[in-house]
């Protein structure tokens, strides 16, 4: 696009002068942390000379005085180490803003005003020192929000004072890298259009990016809403739900300025550790702190203080590679997950004070200070509104303060701290015995489960649960239960900070999972985004947010659509929506590329030679991430043997953490949510995918392809395809 060079110069001076102030506050900034580092180690060398014998004394006396003295001491070093760490972090920023200080330009003419102001929008914004004129606006202000949602003409945005109206005069995006302006181009929707074309054609990383230059108008809307407590997003595979999500977080950071928010309080419920590594330099790459991260199997471990517990990805693993398991497993797994077992779970807590309890009285020597009677009737009072842990609580709690009394009255330390570890051992139930105790009477659930409607296999359920309870591994779904039962029982306190949870993969959980997160962050809002079509391991619908919505029970929630995807190109993704419903289709940005083909090889030698050749074309072709995509972690293994003496290539398991580039192999369960430049789907015969439960599996290997898709198989092509 031609300018004249006027402009063009206005351009460079504009940019010349905003990485002058950056790299002005830069230096400062530096000089600043040299000062607060000196005055660092200049406090801790006073305290090390003055506060020496209320260090030492510390270790072996209780003496308040050395406390204090400490106190005094240290609260300015932790002060100054705040300021420490906070002027490194905005080195940071404007070491980025030096790089590239921003990417778009709007000239907005107020409603009250004559002229046009010209805003520029960056990463992170930038303030003159003196005036505290901004010269580059936060892409979270809500001024920036023009960029996102109109062309030129008439516009408006909601600000803090209410709303704002006005018009666009000029809409402009800029290419600078390295403080060097590339070019800019003044934008309308087909130019915009041609820009996100050419940023979508870009090969992939290890590490997900930030997509600020490129936030679509829907896309605007989820991320900015402060409206509601529960936003639910089902958007088609490559729609940029995961990247939303963050950069709403980051949103949500930003207002948090005025509410306190920080990321200490934000948390993302992540699928898998590969995943998890995935998405770790968003948050940063926008200048905020990483926010919490968690696996959904890691929370249950924590829950259950226990490591023996199969994840989720292993349990797949099982049900998908040993056929004679795999009808009971997915029948146990939707049971186990189903409201109607929850029923049967309050019910048995219910029934703990009456049959899976036994008190007995205690004593202090000889003398029996507190009858079991008297524990039980406090146990059972407020049963309706109380939980189990907090009446098991203050059961202990009136045993120890007769305990104590008769301590004072008759002495007896070594009696008293006897007796004090039984008492509190009455608060702690042996979960893992009383859930296995609840599946090995049968005629006792089937008591339990009185006018609930089970599955018509349940005789198959308990037989399969008693044998996996007697294992050394709690299984997924018995773990799954036994963490609900246990919060239910004594809740827990670890989350209480947290005031904002992101779900991904939202379609992989069931309900009692969302009881779980409404247990466990009883005061949060939350934003859930997920995809039907990609559903392991079951069928799922939208019914399911709606279920969500009944159980999280916020007081405004809302259900997004995003149909159209950004990542792969147009052949690929009619391809891949062959295995997903008519009903629900996929919108296309309307990006071209090669046609999937898929190749069949009479033998495993014809099968490798084939993937290997693939192989080298895409590295010949600069794909930096190559994704050989198989149903299972077996299969994946058996691939990876024949393979890397061929190829420098790596094999990606359930407890791998690593970045995903170069060449490598994974099941298909662990590439959810990620994405690779060209992927091989190399076991598409008709022995792995043959059910309609494949199809998703199928739908999921095929959308993880950003340019480039091809299917091999040895033998019999899947008649899926």
């Amino acid at each position: 696009m031609e300018k004249n060079q006027t402009e063009v110069e206005i351009e460079q001076n504009r940019l010349a002068e905003t990485i002058s102030l950056a790299e002005s506050q830069l230096e400062q900034a530096k000089l600043d942390n040299e000062g607060n580092s000196k005055e660092i180690l200049s406090l801790k060398k006073e305290m090390r000379e003055n506060a020496s014998g209320s260090i030492a004394n510390i270790s072996n006396s209780q003496n308040f005085e050395d406390l204090i003295e400490l106190n005094q001491y240290q609260n300015p070093i932790t002060e100054k180490v705040i300021d420490y760490e906070e002027t490194e972090n905005k080195i940071a920023i404007l070491k980025k803003v030096i790089d590239s200080p921003y990417f778009a330009r709007i000239d907005f003419k107020f409603d009250d005003e004559n002229s046009f102001e010209h805003t520029y929008i960056g990463v992170s914004s930038l303030k003159q020192d003196v005036s505290k004129d901004i010269m580059v606006y936060d892409w979270r202000a809500p001024i920036a929000s023009l960029f996102y949602r109109f062309s030129s003409g008439p516009a408006f945005y909601e600000a803090p004072v209410g709303k704002i109206t006005g018009e666009i005069g000029l809409k402009r995006q800029y290419e600078i890298r390295k403080g060097k302006l590339e070019y800019f181009f003044d934008a309308d929707v087909q130019i915009e259009d041609e820009f996100l074309k050419k940023m979508l054609a870009q090969n992939t990383s290890s590490k997900m990016k930030t997509i600020v230059e490129t936030i679509q108008k829907d896309q605007d809307v989820v991320i900015r809403d402060m409206e509601y407590d529960l936003m639910m997003v089902q958007g088609a595979a490559g729609s940029g739900k995961t990247s939303i999500a963050l950069h709403r977080a980051a949103y949500l950071m930003y207002q948090g300025l005025s509410s306190s928010l920080s990321a200490n309080n934000i948390i993302v419920i992540s699928p898998n550790p590969i995943f998890e590594q995935y998405i770790s330099n968003v948050l940063p790459e926008l200048g905020e702190k990483n926010v919490m991260s968690v696996v959904f199997d890691e929370m249950l471990s924590d829950i259950l203080h226990s490591g023996q517990i199969q994840t989720k990805n292993q349990y797949l693993e099982i049900m998908m590679t040993n056929p004679r398991y795999e009808k009971v497993m997915k029948d146990s797994l939707r049971f186990k997950t189903s409201p109607e077992f929850l029923q049967i779970l309050d019910r048995f807590i219910e029934d703990l004070p009456y049959h899976g309890i036994s008190f007995k009285d205690l004593y202090f020597g000889d003398q029996c200070i507190v009858r079991k009677e008297e524990l039980n009737k406090i146990v059972l009072k407020g049963r309706k509104t109380t939980s189990l842990g907090f009446r098991l609580q203050k059961a202990a709690e009136f045993a120890l303060n007769v305990a104590k009394a008769y301590y004072k009255d008759h002495d007896g330390e070594s009696e008293y701290l006897s007796i004090r570890e039984e008492i509190q051992r009455l608060t702690e139930l042996d979960l893992p015995y009383l859930y296995t105790k609840l599946f090995g009477d049968e005629s006792y659930f089937d008591q339990l489960a009185k006018n609930i409607e089970l599955p018509c296999d349940l005789t198959d359920i308990l037989k399969f649960t008693q044998e996996n309870l007697n294992s050394s591994m709690f299984y997924y779904d018995d773990a799954t239960a036994a963490a609900w039962l246990k919060l239910k029982i004594y809740g827990s306190d670890k989350y209480r900070g947290i005031r904002q949870v992101v779900v991904d993969e939202a379609q992989d959980y069931n309900p009692i999972h969302y009881e779980i997160l409404k247990l466990l962050f009883p005061d949060a809002k939350y934003t859930i985004l997920g995809d039907m079509n990609q559903t392991l391991e079951k069928k799922e619908d939208l019914s399911l947010y709606d279920c969500i919505d009944k159980i999280l029970n916020k007081k405004k929630s809302t259900l997004v659509t995003m149909d159209k995807s950004y990542r792969s190109t147009n052949q690929i993704l009619i391809f891949a929506s062959r295995f997903i419903p008519e009903m629900s289709p996929v919108e296309s940005f309307n990006r071209d590329g090669d046609k999937p083909e898929i190749h069949q090889a009479a033998d495993k030698p014809e099968l490798c030679d084939q993937i290997v050749s693939e192989v080298k074309l895409c590295l010949n072709a600069g794909y930096q991430s190559i994704g050989l995509v198989c149903k299972t972690e077996k299969n994946a293994s058996y691939l990876y043997e024949d393979l890397k003496g061929k190829l420098d290539i790596q094999l990606i398991r359930d407890e791998t953490s690593e970045n995903v580039d170069g060449v490598f192999i994974i099941p298909v369960y662990l590439s959810k949510g990620l994405e690779f430049d060209a992927v091989l789907i190399c076991d598409a015969d008709d022995k792995n995918y043959k059910s309609e439960d494949d199809k998703n599996l199928l739908y999921i290997a095929s959308t993880r392809a950003l340019h480039r898709l091809n299917l091999y198989c040895k033998g019999d092509i899947s008649h899926l395809l």
